[in-house]
């Protein structure tokens, strides 16, 4: 079916898209081929390099510890960063100029900064002003960094979400006389967030990765960094790599997952039941005349 965007191909489209297609294919195989030649030829192929992924020691010792450690940072920064992002992003919305303009200049000012600067920050910060144990900085350390990041980001997300709402919607909540609170916390927000959700997934997707950027410059004992101290003590560093590039990918995978079950039940949620009124209710609505 055709449409503003997209017209559907014609018979000569059709044969040129298959054609692209197989071509695509074609050179990916072949370069998924010369990867795994050159690999052979090197003696990376080898099962002794991959055999300790087959016993519990190398999971139990190094890469779980350190997926927890990974999903305990990513965790804490999403519950903080979501709805602080939220509220920076209806402040900014705010008429009042007072609340506005300072918090547009904190949400600028983090969102330009690179998060590995504000994690390294945050780590001198504690270092020379709080009494945290020096093997529990590196975790406060990262969740700041992430979590001042990603909330400026996120409130670009909400903020861009509500205003891409029809006007109407707060006329009409106006109209019925609900203040602007209510209108934002009983109206917008709830239709808003269907708008924003793919957005907010794929910042949370960020955070999930952003965590390694703590093993790498805080010794962090994160995933990756778990991965490099296994790797030093079975020297198989490319299949390390392999083994947690899986594993975030598995880890990326279930959370988008789950964010596209929770949008298409809250769009269902959200369509009308198609209740029909009996005459009866009818009459007594309109006061006892038929409409």
């Amino acid at each position: 079916m055709s449409s503003v965007l997209f017209d559907t191909p014609g018979p000569r489209a059709k044969v040129r898209n298959v054609v692209v297609s197989v071509l695509f294919f074609v050179l990916l195989g072949l370069a998924a081929w010369w990867a795994v030649a050159k690999m052979d030829d090197k003696g990376q192929l080898k099962w002794s390099l991959w055999q300790p992924f087959t016993t519990s020691e190398a999971w139990t010792t190094y890469l779980l510890p350190g997926l927890g450690s990974t999903l305990e940072a990513a965790a804490l920064s999403m519950v903080i960063a979501l709805p602080l992002g939220a509220v920076l992003g209806i402040a900014r919305m705010s008429d009042h100029r007072w609340v506005r303009i300072p918090v547009g200049v904190v949400v600028e000012f983090f969102r330009a900064i690179p998060v590995l600067l504000l994690m390294l920050f945050a780590n001198e910060l504690y270092v020379r002003s709080t009494g945290i144990a020096s093997d529990e900085r590196p975790m406060y350390a990262v969740v700041t960094g992430l979590v001042l990041y990603n909330a400026s980001v996120l409130a670009e997300v909400v903020r861009a979400g509500i205003l891409a709402l029809p006007k109407g919607q707060t006329e009409a909540a106006y109209a019925i006389g609900l203040r602007k609170g209510q209108t934002m916390a009983g109206i917008l927000l709830p239709q808003a967030v269907t708008v924003m959700l793919p957005a907010i997934v794929s910042q949370l997707v960020v955070i999930v990765k952003d965590t390694a950027l703590g093993g790498v410059m805080l010794q962090f004992a994160e995933l990756l960094s778990a991965r490099s101290t296994l790797a030093a003590n079975y020297a198989n560093v490319i299949q390390s790599f392999v083994v947690v590039a899986i594993i975030y990918i598995v880890l990326n995978f279930v959370l988008t997952s789950f964010a596209a079950w929770l949008e298409r039940r809250l769009r269902r949620s959200k369509r009308g039941t198609g209740t029909v009124l009996a005459k009866e209710t009818v009459d007594v609505i309109d006061g006892g005349n038929a409409i």
